[in-house]
């Protein structure tokens, strides 16, 4: 069987078990990676710790002797609304409501898709009997799979810094094997990556309420909603608690305004729909709930979620600003038991929680809408693709 069979029975396989997209990319040292030192230098890594793994230029450093890297790509979209779609439910009548990102609704992807991967790779195994070494990763090792899949032909690398292709948009996860097996790239020698068809587009740039997109195909990890959220272990910095409005965990909004994922499909999977917890679902989820999670209820809530991560501490700092910027005033539903659930917390004992609490305590006192400019606006059909 030549290298060029084998690859297109690998993506055979990957289909026959849900992936939506795969590829081969050789495992080399990417163009990308060459401006990975550059970005470390800036400091744009923030507290990300381990981007700072020499093995991440080259996937050849993953595995001895890999030959070929194999991306699979999942779909994760739902048919729920977009972040930026529902606007009024900063505020709702019932109180006010968080925004977990859309990754986050369901069960852990890490799971979901590493099952997967292992039935892939079990499937390599009997498909191809000479021995072989490789590596799995979701998510979870020192492989940048967003460049390896644009060049195993599944994208582009978009000035948001995630990848778009061009039916599917940018609402999958990627997945990765490293493996000495000889494999073609899905790209011959004369093909060139998809192109970049991002054009004079800015949307997801000017959307970005915290500016973390420096400038195109640049992210300072450090300004963006979902490193601040979940990355960040510390006290969120003062200046960009406002703009986070209500975001619990992540942030959707600079795929929520690509024109790329107004005609994205949605996913067949039942995994990646909204959980519920009793009468709390995780999409745009209650605050005063969040906010009065203990430790142990938070541990059973998201067990399984990827919403674990940022752990209680985390989460219920984030649920206090959200809290702050959701423009409660006294006399508006849930303001009492909201104010008196933050006293608690202002006056408990773990300082960085009391001191989110503390602030948004003085913002419910004395509220301050968020500016205009700091709302994502919502793309009209007539300018969408």
């Amino acid at each position: 069987m030549t290298s060029a069979k084998r690859t297109a029975r690998v993506i055979d396989i990957s289909r026959s078990l849900g992936f939506n997209l795969c590829g081969v990319a050789p495992a080399e040292e990417f163009p990308e990676l060459a401006h990975l030192e550059e970005w470390l230098a800036r400091g744009y890594a923030g507290e990300m710790r381990y981007l700072h793994d020499e093995r991440r230029h080259s996937p050849s450093h993953v595995v001895q002797g890999a030959r070929s890297v194999i991306v699979c790509a999942l779909n994760y979209n739902t048919s729920f609304p977009y972040s930026t779609g529902v606007p009024d439910e900063i505020a709702a009548p019932n109180g006010p409501r968080g925004w977990i990102a859309r990754y986050a609704w369901g069960d852990d992807y890490h799971n979901v898709l590493g099952e997967k991967l292992d039935a892939l790779v079990d499937a390599l195994r009997k498909a191809f009997p000479e021995p072989f070494e490789l590596r799995t990763y979701v998510d979870t090792g020192p492989v940048i799979e967003r460049v390896a899949a644009k060049y195993a032909g599944l994208g582009w690398l978009a000035k948001n810094a995630c990848l778009i292709h061009e039916e599917s948009g940018s609402w999958f996860f990627l997945g990765v094997i490293v493996t000495t097996l000889e494999l073609a790239a899905s790209l011959g020698l004369a093909d060139m990556p998809a192109a970049d068809l991002c054009g004079n587009c800015r949307l997801c740039i000017e959307a970005c309420p915290t500016s973390a997109i420096v400038e195109p195909y640049v992210l300072d990890a450090r300004r963006c909603i979902s490193y601040l959220t979940i990355e960040l272990r510390g006290a969120i910095p003062a200046e960009l608690r406002e703009p986070m409005g209500r975001h619990v965990f992540g942030c959707d909004i600079c795929q929520d305004v690509c024109p790329w994922n107004h005609c994205a499909p949605v996913t067949a999977l039942a995994n990646f729909e909204p959980r519920r917890a009793a009468q709390h679902s995780f999409f745009s989820p209650d605050l005063e709930w969040l906010v009065s999670l203990t430790e142990e209820k938070f541990h059973e809530v998201f067990r399984g979620s990827p919403v674990k991560r940022t752990k209680w501490r985390g989460l219920v700092r984030n649920a206090c600003v959200a809290l702050g910027n959701s423009g409660l005033r006294a006399g508006e539903p849930r303001y009492e038991e909201i104010r008196a659930r933050l006293a608690q917390l202002a006056s408990g004992g773990d300082a960085m929680v009391a001191d989110h609490a503390r602030w948004a305590l003085n913002r419910l006192e004395t509220p301050a809408k968020i500016p205009r400019d700091l709302v994502p606006r919502v793309v009209p059909p007539s300018e969408q693709r």
